[in-house]
């Protein structure tokens, strides 16, 4: 089963890398998603290349959907078929983790109102404005959507999202 963590430019090493490696860790192929299959490049600079583009990824052979931090999400959400693919994920009820900035691209995707989550303390105006019950702590599960604010909790929100993936 596949995994797949979406990457732009200005994603946050922390929150890409320990997700890419803790889904692989248990059992499953991480797969970096782009709005094009090209190398993308970290707020520091890191170097790591999308394997897809979003509009080449079929969500029916997905086992979840990571969204990073960093500034990307300000640059992931004005993609549609970014956008298509976390509402399709959202729809089949898949897992579904975003951490940070994150809560953009599910406010841009349409899914965050009437649901409870978190991210970074910045966007809490934005996400509670598209309709979000808003909680400063972490993990914040809401059926298949984990939550998480910041690099500070990506052991508890990795945790959270990895026990929701089938068989794991």
């Amino acid at each position: 089963m596949t995994v797949a963590i979406l990457i732009e430019d200005l994603f946050n090493e922390f929150e890409l890398i320990y997700p890419y490696y803790r889904v692989q860790e248990a059992g499953f192929e991480a797969l970096l998603v782009g709005p094009e299959a090209r190398v993308y490049r970290s707020k520091a600079g890191v170097a790591m290349k999308a394997d897809r583009a979003a509009g080449e990824v079929d969500p029916a052979g997905l086992a979840g959907l990571v969204i990073p931090g960093g500034y990307a999400p300000d640059r992931l959400r004005r993609h549609a078929a970014v956008l298509d693919l976390v509402r399709a994920v959202d729809r089949a009820k898949k897992p579904l983790a975003a951490i940070c900035h994150a809560g953009w691209v599910l406010i841009s995707a349409g899914v965050v109102a009437g649901r409870t989550l978190t991210g970074y303390f910045s966007i809490r105006d934005d996400l509670v404005n598209a309709g979000a019950t808003y909680l400063d702590r972490a993990p914040v599960v809401d059926g298949h959507l984990v939550t998480a604010r910041d690099p500070r909790d990506l052991p508890v929100w990795m945790a959270a999202f990895v026990e929701k993936l089938p068989g794991a």
